[in-house]
């Protein structure tokens, strides 16, 4: 039995799982796909239903698992191929090239500071800016940034290179290469976690046509004191006075294929309602809704608390969205009265749903692990196996078995890291 874990994925539910692992003595790979851990929920700007800062909940344990002893970290790489079993499975990993040095890189951010080239930020929903050589965030870890080739003027044209005339670690390394590592584990923690539901599938609502038209992990970086707009909600620069939420946008939605409920949307929406209200003064911000499901502890209390600072909650469903004048239409039917209704908006916001990763079929194939009909990896039992993935000694954590909030998250994970050092601690495994 080898004393090793490996988890795929480094936001909330992966960071959790490994440093459960780690606290139990036992070693922790954390593979990340992105230059850091952190995941979606770095990017929101506070949590429900407390208002706590996420950033400044989450950074903690970011910085936790960075230092911790027994995990290490392998960012801006992915897992290519696994084979092996319970107790021994060998797992290669490609690790993309920073060009940068991880070792000399002392994480100044000159580099930044003189790159001259600037591109759309991924991290702030193409809302803001970022350099050809950047950090994901300014609390990134590791805090080592990355070069874009797709956008590097060195890569492209030859020149440049201000990043490497800078930097006076010497750190900058244009001559990185991809490369291959191979680890052992005992055990496979899967966390990969989701993506949002790409709302231009529904062009009823406007979504890439009208740009008053946002989703709500947009207006989450909108909201953010990081964000591209210093936490200021505005869209051409102007404050909007009317804001209407639609929504289920993706979810319980037999036109795009998914059926299922994506649970955080109801809450999050009535979050970034409250957020619009506080930070807006005398905006008028209408929720257009189908079911609120309010599962939570405090969940219940938190939507009415919303209710009581002057949202409004309209029940029933929206048709379409269009333009009129420098205003946008949200045309619905309110199913409590039984009466058509059109609501004017500066801003409409889609609560749109969570869906499995783009790459759930090639990760489920390569671990030969199952995925359900919604696309999710499929657990051994939807009672009493929700951890087990179906292949001995592979779990699953978080958002890549199905949707669910940061706390549900963080629950799986330390069962996942549970049961992974329950296989741990035995000298041998044997199979029944």
């Amino acid at each position: 039995m080898i004393p090793a874990v490996l988890v795929i994925g480094g936001g909330i539910a992966g960071m959790q799982a490994a440093l459960d692992v780690g606290n139990a003595g036992f070693k922790a790979y954390i593979v990340e796909k992105e230059p850091s851990i952190g995941g979606h929920m770095i990017q929101l700007d506070d949590v429900f239903p407390t208002l706590d800062c996420s950033a400044c909940i989450l950074t903690p344990k970011m910085t936790e698992v960075g230092s911790h002893s027994n995990i290490e970290l392998l960012t801006y790489s992915e897992v290519i191929s696994a084979t092996g079993h319970v107790g021994d499975f060998k797992v290669r990993i490609k690790k993309k090239p920073r060009y940068v040095d991880e070792e000399r890189c002392t994480g100044c951010g000159i580099c930044q500071q003189k790159c001259p080239w600037k591109v759309d930020s991924e991290f702030d929903m193409g809302l803001g800016k970022r350099k050809a050589i950047y950090t994901l965030f300014p609390q990134a870890v590791p805090n080592i940034p990355v070069i874009d080739p797709e956008h590097c003027a060195y890569f492209l044209k030859g020149t440049c290179r201000a990043c490497e005339r800078f930097c006076e670690a010497g750190a900058i390394d244009f001559q990185q290469r991809e490369r291959e590592i191979e680890i052992e584990a005992g055990a496979i923690i899967v966390a990969t976690g989701y993506d949002i539901f790409d709302a231009r599938l529904k062009p009823e609502y406007g979504y890439g046509k009208y740009n008053s038209v946002i989703t709500a992990l947009e207006l989450e970086r909108l909201s953010c004191a990081s964000g591209p707009t210093e936490g200021k909600i505005q869209l051409n620069g102007k404050e909007p006075q009317g804001v209407v939420f639609i929504q289920c946008v993706g979810s319980r939605d037999k036109t795009v294929g998914n059926e299922y409920c994506s649970r955080v949307c109801c809450m999050y929406t009535a979050k970034l309602a409250y957020l619009v209200k506080e930070k807006v003064p005398g905006v008028k911000v209408t929720v257009c809704y189908i079911d609120i499901r309010a599962f939570g502890k405090g969940y219940e209390q938190f939507i009415e608390r919303v209710q009581k600072e002057g949202v409004i909650y309209r029940r029933g469903n929206v048709s379409e969205v269009y333009r009129r004048g420098n205003r946008v239409v949200v045309r619905a039917e309110d199913t409590l009265l039984g009466e058509p209704y059109e609501e004017e908006a500066d801003m409409v916001v889609l609560a749109t749903g969570l869906v499995p990763r783009g790459d759930a079929r090639e990760l489920a194939n390569l671990l030969n692990i199952s995925r359900g009909s919604d696309g999710f990896l499929l657990e051994s039992h939807p009672k009493l196996g929700e951890i087990e993935s179906g292949v001995e000694g592979i779990f699953l954590a978080g958002c890549c078995q199905g949707p669910k909030d940061i706390t549900d998250c963080v629950i799986q994970a330390s069962g996942a890291a549970g049961m992974a050092c329950g296989l741990l601690a035995r000298d041998r495994h044997y199979s029944l």
